[in-house]
């Protein structure tokens, strides 16, 4: 049964939403799913290596493979990665965390720099990944930018089969990069300061690594997350503008009309980085699902005492209705 998620009062501003949902305190201590995990390297394709952590379960069969991918300047080690990996494994399913390219401790693995329109890689990194699913269900959850990349693997799913997926499901998903990045910057500073500082690191930890290719000091006086897409553009030759760029990943009206795989998109009204507007301006589809709540700010949807994330159960009742169905 579908519920609703309703946080006590004292905790339902969508800042203090957002903000709880990174609260390190929710993915403490130590946990199987982290304790068992192998470093994995998922071939993307074209040499292209991603960075990944692989949790099976030891004690009893699995109920599947559930991968995860975290959101823009997020990591495997995101709080809310390793939260949903805990509670998915600890009720049976095998649990991969996925690193984007450039992200977590990956960027020495790829010369070339990570953009938001690397879905091809992505794409076989997940379909590579689902092989070590043994034939049982495999189900995709993204969050953020993470959910972007889920939705548009999703669609890429109907032209090019991944073996076993029976569920993709996207928390607060970033469906207009271009809108998004302006939210960020127009927000609360707390959002800026965040994305810029570890984008700035990100950039700096790359230089490091090939600093016969990259030169980004000239850069880093930059103040908004705009300002530094736009100074960066060079680096992407692909693209001739940063409108240009965010166009190849921007997902609205009839997108996913030829869907071949239940999807289900989890957000919340009072998002302060996501258009609310951009979800409702999808156009209906009979594999598309879309859960507006009222509250939970952006991949939120934190309540207290007892501390709990309500997503991490929705989606446990989302996958239990797919293995239902088979």
């Amino acid at each position: 049964m579908k519920t609703k998620f309703i946080p006590k009062p004292w905790v339902r501003h969508p800042h203090i939403q957002t903000i709880l949902g990174s609260l390190k305190v929710r993915a403490r201590g130590p946990h199987p799913m982290a304790e068992l995990a192998k470093e994995t390297i998922v071939d993307g394709g074209n040499g292209v290596r991603l960075l990944g952590y692989h949790s099976q379960q030891s004690a009893c069969a699995s109920r599947g493979l559930v991968t995860l991918i975290h959101g823009w300047e997020g990591s495997s080690d995101s709080t809310y990665v390793l939260s949903l990996g805990n509670y998915l494994y600890d009720r049976g399913y095998d649990v991969f965390r996925l690193n984007l390219r450039d992200h977590g401790e990956s960027h020495h693995l790829n010369e070339g720099l990570f953009h938001g329109a690397l879905i091809k890689e992505t794409f076989q990194a997940v379909r590579n990944i689902a092989g070590l699913s043994d034939s049982k269900p495999f189900c995709l959850v993204g969050f953020s930018l993470g959910a972007n990349f889920a939705l548009r693997i999703a669609v890429r799913h109907s032209q090019s089969e991944i073996p076993n997926l029976r569920q993709v499901i996207a928390v607060s998903p970033a469906l207009d990069p271009y809108k998004a990045t302006v939210r960020i910057d127009e927000s609360l500073s707390i959002y800026r300061h965040y994305f810029l500082d570890k984008w700035k690191k990100s950039l700096q930890k790359k230089q490091s690594l090939f600093p016969a290719k990259y030169d980004f000091r000239a850069m880093m006086h930059h103040k908004t997350c705009m300002d530094l897409t736009e100074a960066i553009m060079p680096c992407y030759p692909d693209f001739k503008s940063y409108r240009e760029y965010f166009n190849q990943y921007t997902l609205k009206g009839n997108y996913f009309e030829d869907l071949a795989v239940p999807v289900t998109i989890i957000a919340s009204l009072d998002d302060p980085i996501i258009s609310v507007e951009d979800i409702r301006g999808l156009t209906a589809n009979n594999h598309l699902a879309i859960s507006l709540q009222s509250y939970g700010g952006h991949c939120g949807f934190i309540d207290f005492f007892p501390l709990s994330c309500w997503y991490e159960g929705e989606i446990e009742r989302i996958l239990k209705c797919r293995e239902e169905e088979r």
